[in-house]
């Protein structure tokens, strides 16, 4: 008998699992088990108690629990708050990931002397870059950061250890964090696509959003404001609660006893997922193919009328939604969406991009209304940051290729946030039970 390859078996055996893996809605109701650990209303199943963050889109009236304007918070602050405080020409990055890390905002000594730390640890071990970064150029950023993460494991004497040793590892990753992003991305671009290649060191007095820019640009340069909104974006997309689906693998890796480096890997590899962390890049997607069938832009009508295409799946990709609105916590408003959209508003004007803005304002004003109509929706529904976190990059011409890293750049502050509260205070590994419904045979 001729054996058949690998991918011809695999794809013979898809009805074998369909049949013998599937499981009915039924039993999900029947035994009470809340698929993806969200109730019937959307609500996260409670797993744990945090310190670090808390999101509020809801509030008690009479007994009744009603939608709210959602709030964010950091350890207490709220966040509209925190980057209200900062100074027009002032960085939160180093600010905020010291007040998530350690519980506190710094004071001015404090914050010099953590910024600096974050300075030195801006370097990666000798002929990396060349080593392991160019050494298997990819297109999935992600998958070449989680490579190299993996790999930094090799050269770190003390992987495992005490509570000090795994802050130092957080506090390099997340200075190391902005390099394997733009240096893959360098990588990729210069083999992949034959472009030139350049790799621009850190410079050590600038900010982390000014050193991104910096090592993306070819000459290096980049605005005030550029670097403003991409700070106030990162700020934005540090931490989410411990709840969402990567910063809760690292809660789960850390449980288990696993090292720094191999929890922060696993993170990464969940905020790759397209259900996670690439949700900006379908509403680029969706974007550019309104463009396409829009004759006026900035006509609200005729934004509408493709909406409704959209939602009775007729345009983009048929899947009936319009990425960027709704989210699975928020319900009036996610208030990262009105703080970056402010950001985003002076930006579009300094680059001519107004025609842009408008058809994203319509989107924004629009698509409420056509998914109320056509949809039972219990909790309303709002613009959440991916409307207009992709447009901001867009304005900054970063290429799409590192728009999930740039979340993942921001969300390790958050991850190693919650691994250092997962280590201090569970001690428990984390074990959830799965109900057997399987049938018997002998």
């Amino acid at each position: 008998m001729s054996r058949r390859n690998v991918e011809t078996y695999a794809n013979d055996q898809q009805a074998l699992c369909r049949q013998n893996d599937f499981i009915p809605d039924s039993l999900f109701r029947e035994y009470g088990v809340n698929r993806g650990l969200r109730d019937v209303n959307g609500v996260g199943v409670l797993t744990g108690l945090t310190n670090i963050s808390k999101i509020v889109s809801f509030q008690n009236v009479d007994g009744k629990r009603v939608p709210c304007e959602g709030q964010l918070f950091y350890r207490g602050y709220n966040i509209k708050n925190l980057i209200g405080s900062l100074g027009p020409n002032e960085f939160g990055f180093e600010k905020i990931a010291y007040l998530l890390l350690f519980g506190d905002l710094p004071d001015p000594q404090q914050l010099e002397e953590f910024t600096g730390i974050l300075s030195d640890c801006r370097t990666l071990p000798t002929n990396f870059t060349r080593d392991v970064i160019m050494k298997a150029p990819s297109k999935d950023i992600m998958n070449s950061m989680t490579r190299s993460v993996l790999t930094l494991a090799s050269y770190d004497d003390q992987i495992n250890g005490d509570l000090g040793n795994s802050i130092r590892q957080c506090i390099r990753l997340i200075s190391e964090f902005p390099m394997l992003a733009v240096y893959g991305y360098h990588a990729y671009n210069h083999y992949e696509n034959d472009d030139s290649m350049y790799i621009h060191r850190p410079d050590p007095n600038l900010s982390t959003a000014e050193n991104i820019l910096r090592m993306l640009r070819h000459d290096k340069s980049y605005t005030q404001l550029e670097a403003k909104a991409l700070d106030i974006a990162l700020l934005l997309h540090m931490e989410h609660g411990g709840g969402n689906n990567s910063t809760f693998t690292t809660r789960v890796v850390t449980s288990s006893g696993s090292d720094t480096y191999s929890t922060m890997a696993a993170a990464l590899c969940s905020l790759k997922g397209p259900r996670h962390g690439g949700a900006n890049i379908k509403v680029i997607e969706m974007i550019q193919d309104i463009k396409s069938h829009l004759h006026d832009w900035t006509d609200p009508d005729e934004t509408s009328a493709y909406l409704r295409k959209l939602l009775n799946k007729e345009a983009f990709d048929h899947s009936g939604l319009i990425y960027g609105m709704g989210h699975a916590v928020y319900s009036i408003s996610d208030p990262r969406e009105q703080i970056l959209r402010s950001f985003v508003n002076q930006l579009a004007v300094e680059k001519g991009r107004q025609d842009d803005l408008a058809l994203y304002r319509n989107i924004e004003e629009e698509a409420p209304k056509l998914i109320s109509k056509n949809r039972p929706i219990y909790k309303g529904v709002s613009a959440n940051i991916d409307l207009y976190s992709g447009f901001l990059y867009d304005l900054l011409g970063i290429p799409v290729e590192l728009y999930t890293p740039l979340f993942a750049i921001a969300r390790i502050v958050g991850w190693s946030a919650h691994r250092i509260e997962e280590l201090v205070c569970m001690n428990k590994i984390i074990r959830p039970a799965y109900m057997s419904v399987m049938r018997e045979r002998g």
